[in-house]
């Protein structure tokens, strides 16, 4: 995270003080490096440079407007999961013709949405969805194109909670039936059957798991082709990990190099979905320190921001780094902790037993590694506005989403007359 680094004993991002921003925007709050989402963005698209490629940047990793409209101007599209998320792609100017519409679960509205939009191609989790989709596309009256989810069974070796590849998964359909679901498909009036799809999990950590599953897609487009298939695209979804902790992730061109011989003579377009690896490491959330309180079994460090604000330790019991905004904190005696929020549950928390400094009320933390399922996983839980969040380019900053008011928690909700006795 080149980008977050102490300046005269105070922590920036890019040219920009980290203190500075939360004395003008309070606390909690996120923080982008423009730099860093840019460079991470090129480090991918570079890395497969020497063949037909279209990026689809996660947006369930960070669906704010403004970085999606940024990966857009460097020739990205979007990997998208929901109605909602295509409005906001088309909201911020990304081409329909560069975005890939996956999840198990969608709408007959959402379908209808995203063939009136004109979006490159769904990725089709099961045969009931096929089927739904030739009846939707035929409703609507635009055929549907489609790369249909195969699940490899391999293991991703990461948190079961993100593993998506093996036969226990709920996504994709087993590699073995792939010819019958592309026979289906065949028959289907308003289906166009132009792609195969792929993802095995998040954050993976070796190249050994997707060079497994490049072997066995690459497989199944030669098998499908000699079936007649028409197959130009070859989705092989997201999942490179990132440093959070001690972690050593392949680079993307490591990555390039693991899957790029398995695809060397199918003649296809690859199509990608890297969210964490791009955004992860190119945000910061800032929090204040509340208070301090110590019982016989534990210290604990009360900070202004909850597990609503960043679900990621209580949910996966996931790792993220702290650092004292100030750097003269760091020289103070170190004292094993647990960082927890104000919200009312036992599990808020975003570090536990972790040794730091001793902290003091007011002191300033940046918990890393923060701009990937950070603010789009946030929510109002215990009615908590959600925070800004911030773009950072150079010594210059922005705010691409303004806090929440407390008017905002409320808006949309009514008191029905019945409960307050008003008539008419």
């Amino acid at each position: 995270m080149g980008q977050f680094e102490y300046k005269n004993g105070v922590l920036h991002a890019e040219g920009v003080s980290v203190s500075q921003l939360a004395e003008e925007m309070s606390t909690p709050l996120y923080i982008y490096s423009h730099e860093a989402l840019v460079s991470h963005f090129r480090a991918f698209d570079e890395a497969f440079s020497g063949v037909p490629h279209l990026i689809c940047f996660a947006m369930k990793s960070n669906s704010n407007l403004a970085i999606l409209r940024l990966f857009s101007e460097l020739g990205g599209g979007l990997d998208i999961v929901s109605g909602g998320e295509l409005f906001r792609g088309v909201e911020a100017g990304v081409p329909a013709e560069r975005v890939v519409f996956a999840g198990v679960g969608k709408s007959d509205d959402e379908i209808a949405y995203a063939l009136e939009q004109g979006v490159l191609m769904f990725n089709v989790e099961s045969e009931d969805e096929l089927r739904n989709i030739d009846r939707v596309a035929g409703r609507v009256g635009k055929p549907a194109s489609i790369a249909v989810r195969v699940n490899p069974d391999v293991d991703p070796k990461t948190h079961p909670y993100i593993s998506t590849g093996l036969k226990k998964s709920k996504f994709g359909i087993d590699i073995a039936r792939a010819r019958e679901q592309y026979r289906t498909a065949a028959e289907l009036p308003n289906i166009r059957a132009i792609g195969l799809h792929c993802h095995i999990g998040s954050q993976i950590t070796e190249t050994g798991p997707f060079a497994e599953a490049a072997g066995k897609v690459a497989d199944c487009v030669r098998v499908l082709r000699e079936d007649s298939h028409d197959i130009r695209y070859v989705n092989v979804g997201g999942g490179l990990g990132i440093t959070y902790h001690d972690e050593a992730p392949p680079t993307p061109a490591e990555y390039a190099g693991a899957i790029l011989p398995q695809f060397k003579d199918l003649g296809c377009t690859l199509v990608f979905e890297p969210g964490r690896v791009i955004s992860g490491n190119a945000g910061i959330m800032v929090t204040r320190v509340l208070y301090g309180k110590e019982n016989e079994e534990k210290r604990f460090v009360i900070i202004d921001a909850g597990m609503n604000d960043l679900i990621r330790p209580a949910l996966y019991q996931a790792y993220q780094g702290v650092l004292p905004v100030e750097e003269a904190v760091q020289s103070r005696p170190r004292r094993k902790v647990d960082l927890v929020g104000p919200v009312c549950e036992s599990g808020d928390y975003l570090a536990q037993d972790r040794e730091l400094p001793e902290l003091q009320r007011n002191d300033l933390l940046a918990i890393m590694s923060s701009g990937a399922y950070g603010f789009t996983m946030a929510s109002n839980y215990n009615s908590r506005p959600r925070p800004p969040e911030i773009l950072v380019h150079g010594s210059e900053y922005h705010v691409i989403r303004e806090r929440e008011s407390y008017g905002d928690l409320i808006r949309g909700e009514s008191i029905p007359a019945f409960i307050t006795g008003e008539s008419g």
